[in-house]
């Protein structure tokens, strides 16, 4: 698809932007992996008529795993960028290269690849075939920074679930993604009145919104939680049991090519199912670490979860920035690690 354009033409079409996304994110899994965690944050016209306005960019985040990937991706992307007689620049910063796509003036693309000084201790442990797999999601973090920077001291890979519409979003997602950990969004989603659930946040997914409402709302916390691979969801108990509400969100994260993890706030979700059906990778949430929030509580709970992986396979488990549970996960991962229970990052046990 080389774009041939009138000279009155001054933008690409949504088809034609996704079209040049699609070809970088072939040539990101070229170079670092099919495994690696390729996010696409979309960034749409403002539209004074609710939904969603027209696409105008797409932004890349792509991890690489040597400095001779960055070189190889460089030149790939450069050489995507002549096909489609885009202009082409970059950028860096301290941990990144950026890469911009422009067509006559108007940017379409940014291209950030993450290299590997960033990326401290934090890569999934070695791959001992059929070994037991674990991974563990931190819900709730953007609230408070330094119960996130507890968390982010953690030697262990970590799936870092951020709150949108924070304050602390955007710094904690990008501190988790600099670590090496994975992002997620903790999307907010609507809860059963009596479920003793806390304020409803003053935006989030309810029942009875349409599509339109549901990806524009999603495009809007998309925005504050930069790095995102996947998303869970935030409380949820009437919002992911209701099959209208969850056929309408599927179609928009897999859009974004997001992975979801169903936290299962209650037993009468639809959601995973909801995911599956539109062709999202997803999984389901095993074990709640730190409903009682004790250390004592917390350990018997990852021993839950190690149990769990055992049997299964994998399991993921779900806690929260608390005291409790950063001095549990501190003395309880070693020793799983040490029986042979890998602890993993939630997007590698997606299907």
């Amino acid at each position: 698809m080389v774009f041939v354009a009138g000279c009155a033409r001054r933008s690409l079409s949504t088809r034609e932007i996704r079209g040049v996304t699609a070809e970088v994110v072939a040539a990101g899994e070229r170079v670092a992996g099919h495994r690696s965690q390729i996010a696409i944050r979309p960034e749409f016209e403002p539209s004074w008529f609710g939904g969603q306005g027209r696409l105008l960019a797409d932004d890349i985040d792509i991890p690489v795993e040597s400095p001779s990937d960055v070189s190889r991706l460089a030149q790939a992307l450069a050489q995507i960028a002549r096909h489609h007689r885009l202009s082409f620049s970059e950028s860096s910063s301290p941990g990144r290269m950026r890469f911009d796509f422009a067509f006559r003036g108007s940017r379409t693309h940014s291209i950030f690849v993450i290299t590997p000084s960033v990326a401290v201790s934090r890569a999934p442990e070695e791959n001992f075939s059929g070994a037991p797999r674990l991974a563990i999601i931190i819900d709730d973090l953007g609230r408070d920074p330094s119960a996130a920077a507890a968390v982010l001291a953690l030697p262990f890979p970590l799936t870092a679930s951020v709150l949108p519409n924070l304050p602390f979003s955007a710094d904690v997602a990008d501190r988790a993604y600099r670590r090496g950990d994975h992002v997620m969004l903790h999307l907010p989603m609507e809860a059963e009145s009596e479920s003793g659930a806390a304020q409803p946040e003053a935006v989030e997914l309810r029942v009875g919104m349409n599509a339109d409402q549901v990806r524009s709302i999603l495009a809007n916390m998309l925005a504050t939680v930069p790095h995102a691979a996947g998303v869970n969801n935030h409380e949820g108990s009437r919002a992911t049991a209701d099959p209208a509400l969850m056929n309408a969100l599927m179609p928009a994260i897999r859009a974004r090519g997001l992975y979801f993890i169903d936290s299962r706030t209650t037993a009468a979700t639809v959601a995973y199912d909801a995911a599956e059906s539109a062709g999202v990778p997803a999984a389901s949430r095993k074990v709640f670490l730190d409903d009682t929030p004790t250390r004592k509580a917390v350990l018997a709970q990852i021993e839950l979860a190690a149990r769990d992986a055992r049997r299964d396979g994998s399991a993921i488990a779900i806690g929260h920035p608390r005291p409790a549970t950063i001095a549990a996960l501190a003395e309880g991962l070693p020793r799983l690690r040490a029986d042979g229970v890998r602890i993993v990052f939630a997007s590698e046990l997606v299907h």
